[in-house]
């Protein structure tokens, strides 16, 4: 978790307007995250915070590429991926604790914000729901080894088997019949 306190951004002695930060993401910040779908990426995050007296506005600007295991042949490869996003930080003296996906609450007496979770739960989300090799990936196939095992046909041995039903079986499926 230590590696996490590079991700914080010192806000109090910034005059009001914008102000520009680049963080690097890559296998140490993942490892911080134990049940993360990303294991291991090359990102760069462009963060644009623009101060005013009692908001921030934060501009994400995520580039780079994550590796992702593919759903049809298990095989690891890297993937592109580009994030855009935005948040806006307010401020109050009242306990808050109603964040949403766009305006996170902090205390009046906060001095510094702490992107590691936006910028872990931005990139996980951007993960696919179903991930191919062909579909993200850049010039990559699936496995073909891979896959001739699931095309490949069963022996004849295990054909005989599935084709003797227990007679147990076949008497509920008569009564299913009558």
């Amino acid at each position: 978790m230590k590696h996490l306190k590079q991700y914080r951004i010192p806000f109090s002695g910034l005059n009001a307007g914008k102000h520009n930060f680049e963080f690097d993401i890559n296998k140490k910040f993942f490892d911080c995250y134990e049940h993360s779908i990303v294991k291991d990426g090359n990102l760069k995050a462009e963060v644009e915070l623009q101060k005013q007296e009692n908001l921030l506005i934060l501009h994400f600007d995520i580039q780079g590429e994550i590796q992702l295991t593919c759903d049809t042949c298990l095989k690891e490869f890297m993937s592109p991926i580009s994030i855009q996003e935005r948040i806006l930080v307010k401020f109050t003296d009242e306990d808050w604790t109603d964040n949403t996906e766009e305006v996170l609450v902090l205390s009046k007496s906060d001095h510094e914000l702490d992107i590691a979770e936006l910028l872990y739960e931005y990139i996980n989300l951007a993960v696919p729901y179903i991930v191919k090799c062909e579909e993200q990936g850049e010039g990559i196939q699936c496995d073909p080894e891979m896959l001739a095992l699931f095309t490949s046909e069963p022996d004849s041995e295990e054909q005989k088997e599935e084709e003797i039903i227990d007679p147990r079986w076949e008497a509920l499926r008569n009564i299913k019949n009558n």
